[in-house]
């Protein structure tokens, strides 16, 4: 876990990008920017909302960065790997608030004190959220009614997110917008790929949709990787412009159904 992910803070820009790729640009995809519209709506309306989508899709990406522009010094970040209690949920808000002095020892007091601290506009990011237990997402219900706090939630998660959260009908009820991210069609990775990272500014678009539809599929994970693996690769070959050879060697080594031989 990270220093951002201890003080629940917004990971650092150059968090971003898979593998921290050097020279990657944030991209205004259609799904970034309905993201960023959804939650601003969700702020005004202090309200919970769901972006969910299997792996590599971007959803942690858009959310953070559209939180960069709207709401920095008010987001709140939690993130579990595994099924939490709802003490650990406790613990972990306390530390992602920011609270002063040591957790409190009785759940009473707990609960006074994480009220209290809400009542102060904030907005809670809860990434992976199909690992929380149904007790955990009715604690998270309970802050949220509570007339005294002042809170916006945003539910993000891979696979069995949407489907953990419509089965509580309790907390379903109260989604005030649902958005799943997509993979990016073939239009818009010939759009979005050349403005992505400068090894794909000049590169023929044919190359570009081959990449896609023998390795990438539209996830913008597998793009990074791919960029990454072609950046060492033309760093130690010395070529300066990505070919066809080069490419299918870089998605060679993501290890899925792949054709393509090692140049």
């Amino acid at each position: 876990m990270t220093t951002a992910d201890r003080l629940g803070r917004l990971p650092a820009e150059r968090e971003d990008h898979y593998m921290r790729l050097r020279d990657a640009h944030v991209v205004g995809t259609r799904a970034l920017l309905a993201v960023r519209e959804n939650i601003r709506a969700a702020i005004e309306a202090r309200a919970m909302i769901c972006i969910y989508g299997r792996a590599g899709h971007g959803k942690s990406f858009a959310v953070n960065a559209s939180l960069r522009d709207l709401a920095p010094q008010i987001t709140h970040r939690i993130q579990f790997r595994a099924r939490p209690s709802t003490r650990d949920l406790r613990h972990e808000l306390f530390y992602a608030l920011g609270l002063p002095g040591r957790p409190p020892s009785h759940a009473i007091e707990f609960d006074r004190m994480l009220r209290g601290a809400l009542e102060e506009t904030r907005v809670l990011v809860c990434d992976e959220a199909q690992w929380l237990s149904k007790l955990c997402f009715e604690y998270l219900r309970y802050l949220w009614d509570d007339t005294g706090t002042d809170l916006t939630i945003v539910f993000t998660g891979g696979n069995g997110c949407f489907e953990m959260l419509q089965s509580e009908p309790m907390l379903e009820s109260r989604v005030y917008c649902w958005q799943e991210i997509d993979p990016l069609t073939l239009e818009e990775v010939l759009d979005t790929i050349p403005a992505f990272h400068p090894i794909w500014t000049d590169a023929e678009p044919e190359l570009i949709a081959l990449c896609d539809r023998e390795a990438a599929h539209g996830n913008f994970r597998a793009w990074a990787k791919i960029t990454h693996h072609l950046a060492a690769g033309m760093k130690e070959s010395g070529r300066a412009k990505v070919d066809e050879d080069l490419v299918r060697w870089a998605y060679s080594k993501l290890g899925r159904r792949q054709a393509g031989a090692p140049c």
